[in-house]
């Protein structure tokens, strides 16, 4: 970049008018889009659009999560400059990837969140864009599969977590982060058997046939192999993929509201993301990052970083 031209690189969160393309803005300043992208509302030839959930009213231990998708964002802009690493195309500059900006719900009023989340996903599938959600707790992964059943039927669900999510729960007005996807399969939204769970190593008596793999597999059998095993379970199927950061060890990702020893690396969660090119991903999330607990950024660099891959799956189908 020409010293002269600085100039044109400053807040392209606003300014850009490209859907497509790294950024030459300072990584350091500026406004802070997912991967300095414009923000926008307009869905015409965008091939994803990344967007904002900024609730944590579900959580069952540490909040904070409702400042996520800030923290990742702000985050994201490290990567900006260069095209993610390991990938047979260039998905910065083949993609046309958008923010969307952030979900509007009413804080003092809960009951209507899922209704409101549902139709704000709803919106950018009819535009046939594929959304990658920035938590957030959680519980926003089951408003979101809402829309994604609608438009594709049942989903096939990969889940990278501590946790099942799956606890019994049968009142459907609850909102609980630790109950969603019983509630999503009980609905039949999901189907469990193919449908699979990756880095699970907290207890819960029925998995409601969900298949999983637990973080134990995962250190034994090796990030490859999992993800290999984790696309014979989906197979063709649509799939909705979900990564809860507490997926990772706290070593790696502190900045968590229910964190769990004996997690993924980095590098495995990189690998098994990275393998798992090729399934029919239609969508996916990360959740869970909650920067008060973290003073390094480290979890919001990860969740970054998961963003980035699923943006990477998504091409993967698009480009290859």
């Amino acid at each position: 970049m020409a010293l002269e031209d600085s100039k044109n690189y400053v807040d392209e969160a606003f300014t850009n008018r490209e859907l497509k393309g790294v950024s030459h803005e300072n990584t350091f300043g500026g406004a802070t889009s997912f991967l300095r992208r414009l923000y926008t509302k307009d869905l015409t030839g965008v091939d994803i659009a990344v967007t904002g959930i900024p609730f944590d009213q579900a959580v069952t231990n540490r909040p904070g999560t409702r400042l996520g998708p800030r923290a990742i964002r702000e985050a994201s802009t490290l990567q900006s400059p260069d095209e993610p690493y390991g990938w047979p195309f260039r998905a910065f500059s083949e993609l046309a990837i958008i923010d969307y900006g952030d979900l509007a719900f009413d804080y003092a009023n809960i009951p209507t969140f899922p209704a409101t989340l549902t139709d704000h996903i709803r919106t950018i599938l009819a535009a046939d864009v594929a959304s990658v959600a920035l938590g957030g707790d959680h519980y926003v992964s089951f408003p979101i599969l809402k829309a994604y059943a609608e438009k594709y039927g049942p989903m096939s669900l990969i889940q990278v977590d501590a946790h099942t999510d799956t606890w019994a729960d049968d009142n459907m007005e609850r909102v609980d982060h630790g109950t969603m996807f019983y509630k999503a399969v009980k609905t039949g939204i999901v189907d469990p058997k193919t449908s699979v769970q990756i880095g699970i190593r907290t207890s819960n008596d029925d998995t409601l046939g969900v298949n999983i793999i637990d973080a134990r597999e995962v250190y034994e059998a090796g990030p490859a192999a999992v993800a290999q095993k984790a696309k014979e379970i989906v197979g063709d199927r649509p799939v909705y993929l979900s990564f809860d950061i507490d997926g990772l060890d706290p070593a790696f990702a502190p900045g968590t509201g229910t964190p769990v020893w004996g997690g993924l690396t980095s590098m495995q969660a990189s690998i098994i993301l990275r393998d798992l090119a090729g399934i029919n991903i239609k969508g996916g999330d990360v959740v869970e990052v909650s920067p008060p607990y973290d003073t390094s950024g480290a979890t919001a660099i990860a969740g970054a970083h998961v963003a980035t891959q699923l943006i990477c799956l998504l091409g993967w189908n698009k480009l290859m």
